[in-house]
């Protein structure tokens, strides 16, 4: 006779995500603290404000890039100007409305705008093939002035 093999129970969590969100909600309305699926709870909590802080990182590091592109990329200005813009104000929009949320989120950004103007500048120089030595390797503007929608790095004569 072969033992019995009693296999873990497949929590909620892992079965059902969306049910698992419904029901711990549910669970902190009523108050069912005792019941409560601590570990999964802390992990989303914790999750969270990664994925924040991910969102604007990424935002940033697409504003810097586009920054790049209108003060550097001459080539392509006359035909691209207009859709860099537009990117240039749509970035700073969804970097706006994530600080309104979270405000605390600006010294966050203030911490990774050098490593996103970094990033975004190897975006800028992979799209562009200029030569990088062109290209300040530090920010040669502030993230005040990145974030000021009436700011431009670059302006028609």
């Amino acid at each position: 006779m072969e033992p019995q093999v009693k296999a873990k129970p497949t929590s909620l969590y892992n079965a059902d995500y969306q049910l698992w969100l419904e029901h711990t909600a549910a669970q902190l309305k009523a108050r069912d603290f005792g019941n409560l699926d601590l570990e999964n709870l802390i992990e989303e909590i914790e999750s969270l404000g990664r994925s924040e802080k991910h969102t604007v990182s990424s935002y940033l590091m697409r504003l810097c890039e586009h920054l790049l592109k209108i003060k550097y990329w001459e080539a392509e200005r006359a035909m691209c100007l207009r859709g860099w813009k537009r990117e240039v104000i749509n970035f700073r929009l969804q970097i706006q409305e994530e600080l309104e949320t979270s405000p605390s989120l600006k010294s966050f950004l203030q911490d990774v705008f050098t490593k996103q103007y970094k990033n975004g500048r190897k975006l800028f120089l992979n799209a562009s093939e200029l030569d990088a030595r062109l290209i300040p390797e530090e920010p040669d503007f502030t993230l005040e002035q990145a974030l000021d929608e009436d700011w431009l790095p670059w302006q028609p004569e």
